[in-house]
């Protein structure tokens, strides 16, 4: 199938999904620099919860500088020794790194013939990865788009189950100024994926 055909078959409302899915996972694999920033800064919303959180977070990026951005990603997710999150997976479900929902989506991710990146070290089942992985199934990007049957597995199985719940504390964490209105925004966006999952058959 060429690139074009696959284009086809993709909804428009699809590749909103899929590109605020990678968005998410930009901003959460690494502290943004002055470019995404900017970009983030000219997102406008609208008037529901996904869109009033996009532009709190379009405003906080804004008054935003990189050096300040980077501080905080480095507190929230590395610190010394660790950072206030660990945002994986395993650890949420387990309270364990490398446990069984880990195994469980390197099984997974073989099935839908995904690999990782071989400049990345770290477990695959990171929020970052996650949000990566689910945009990329949207659209085709490991071969043929999934089918929604494919993706609500995929999300129930491995990301519904927690990540709202990163979110919220990625809201509220101690640390937070940006990345509270990222976590608002994920918050969001995993509440309106779930229920929209929960009404398809299947």
């Amino acid at each position: 199938m060429t690139t074009a055909a696959a284009d086809l078959q993709i909804a428009e409302e699809d590749r909103l999904r899929a590109d605020l899915y990678n968005f998410l996972g930009l901003l959460l694999a690494g502290p943004p620099d002055e470019m995404l920033l900017s970009q983030t800064a000219s997102l406008n919303g609208d008037d529901g919860a996904l869109g009033k959180a996009i532009t709190s977070l379009a405003r906080v990026a804004n008054v935003s500088k990189p050096r300040g951005v980077s501080a905080e990603y480095n507190a929230l997710f590395i610190g010394l020794g660790r950072g206030e999150l660990l945002p994986y997976a395993s650890y949420y479900l387990t309270g364990f790194l490398n446990e069984k929902p880990l195994a469980r989506l390197r099984k997974d991710m073989a099935s839908l013939r995904m690999s990782r990146a071989p400049n990345v070290f770290e477990p695959e089942d990171n929020i970052a990865s996650l949000m990566e992985m689910m945009g990329g199934m949207i659209v085709g990007r490991f071969g043929v788009p999934a089918s929604l049957d494919q993706q609500k597995t995929f999300f129930n199985t491995h990301i519904g189950v927690w990540a709202p719940h990163f979110f919220s504390d990625l809201e509220a964490a101690k640390t937070s100024v940006l990345y509270a209105s990222v976590g608002a925004v994920g918050k969001a966006f995993m509440e309106i994926e779930k229920e929209a999952f929960r009404m398809t058959a299947g």
